[in-house]
């Protein structure tokens, strides 16, 4: 799943749940930042387990390419 926050920052990771608030849980998050003209968006900082509060949340979206590699137990 992926989260656009108001901020710019963008979070990739594996959903796991939500609240009556719109608050999301995401595990095994990554960190992306805005890239901007002095900086170029390079490596992701790895987050693990993140909570996203629901007011800072500009869309969520589903990545088609995370759900084709996911491995059932």
């Amino acid at each position: 799943m992926r989260i656009r926050m108001t901020d710019g920052r963008t979070l990739v990771g594996c959903f796991l749940c939500t609240d009556r608030d719109c608050n999301v849980i995401l595990g095994s998050a990554q960190e992306y930042l805005k890239p901007t003209d002095s900086f170029s968006a390079g490596e992701p900082r790895v987050l693990g387990l993140a909570m996203v509060p629901g007011h800072h949340i500009v869309s969520i979206e589903v990545e088609l390419e995370s759900l084709a590699s996911l491995q059932y137990l």
